[in-house]
């Protein structure tokens, strides 16, 4: 079985309904072929790099999938190539570490689930310390140190 994912764009002006069932449509050709779709992720609007067909957003789809072999995919990647409703489209044949990395990412080992768990476990383990900013331990801006400017005359 070989891996695959496939992320297009579709064209933003659609309906919602449109937009859903253009990649259906792609979904339903995949099962068609035999393969067996893992994953399907609608990622949303996005802004484009680049205007493409004068339009700066998109909606973005990818699709994971297995298959036994890859022979359809000259036929797949000509039919989006022909579909007016895709802006622009990448397949990709994934490796081991790919796979991998895709199922990692789903089961929130990666991404902003783990970073904010990572931001979250530093501020409990600075206050578990009893660490804390003081106003004296700020640096100063006007070139007074942290305290009493009386007391930094008295010193003069």
């Amino acid at each position: 079985m070989r891996n695959y994912e496939t992320t297009f764009i579709v064209d933003p002006v659609l309906s919602t309904e449109d937009i859903k069932s253009t990649a259906q449509t792609y979904v339903d050709k995949l099962r068609k072929e035999g393969c067996e779709i893992v994953f399907v992720d609608e990622m949303g609007l996005r802004t484009l790099a680049y205007d493409i067909n004068k339009r700066s957003n998109g909606i973005y789809y990818s699709i994971e999938y297995t298959s036994p072999n890859g022979a359809f995919i000259r036929d797949f990647e000509l039919a989006l190539r022909r579909d007016e409703r895709i802006l622009r489209f990448l397949t990709i044949a994934l490796d081991k570490y790919g796979v991998q990395y895709n199922a990692d990412k789903r089961a929130g080992k990666i991404g902003k689930a783990k970073r904010q768990k990572q931001e979250k476990a530093a501020k409990t383990e600075a206050s578990a310390h009893g660490i804390s900013r003081k106003k004296a331990d700020s640096p100063s801006l006007s070139g007074v140190p942290s305290g009493d400017a009386e007391s930094f005359k008295e010193e003069e």
